[in-house]
């Protein structure tokens, strides 16, 4: 069986009971509004329309990425706790989509969870990343993906601090960082 992490199983009893989720869309990210919560976010069955979508063909993402970020991204794998990149990064700046280059993450809202894998508190805008029920490996999880280009980036769960609640438990090989730029 593929090894998820001993921190994962803890959320599974509330993410069961928060399947069902309120109606109203989650609110943009930024610190001066309310926060994404476990009670607002909303998996869904179909990717999101964007105008910017980009869709590839297998043999061009295969192309376009690293294997290790195709393993991630496209086939939905997982880095093994504690050896993917980033983790340790600490650096100011946003995390990207590696296969897309949308931003994601900021640096700012990353913490170390402990679990071997980049942890954050809420997307860069609720807009970039959707949610789908994973029922994969005899567990219910939600799963991140990335609004533009549908790639796998982790999965969200309810045992982060506050003010979110939520540990974004995301892939480093799912990631590019770009470091900010001091003026």
């Amino acid at each position: 069986m593929h090894t998820i992490g001993a921190i994962a199983i803890a959320g599974i009893a509330a993410l069961a009971a928060a399947l069902v989720m309120n109606g109203g869309d989650p609110p943009v990210h930024n610190s001066k509004e309310k926060t994404l919560t476990w009670d607002t976010l909303k998996p869904e069955e179909t990717s999101p329309k964007r105008d910017d979508k980009l869709v590839l063909t297998d043999a061009e993402w295969r192309k376009r990425l690293k294997p290790d970020q195709y393993k991630i991204l496209r086939s939905h794998g997982t880095d093994p706790a504690f050896c993917g990149i980033l983790e340790d990064n600490h650096l100011e700046g946003e995390y990207h989509c590696a296969g897309c280059n949308l931003p994601l993450f900021r640096s700012d809202d990353k913490f170390n969870s402990g679990t071997g894998w980049p942890s954050f508190l809420l997307p860069v805008a609720r807009k970039n990343v959707w949610f789908r029920t994973d029922r994969s490996y005899g567990m219910t999880r939600v799963e991140v993906l990335c609004a533009k280009c549908d790639g796998h980036l982790g999965h969200v769960f309810p045992d982060g601090p506050a003010p979110s609640g939520l540990r974004f438990c995301i892939n480093g090989n799912a990631l590019s960082f770009v470091k900010k730029v001091v003026k």
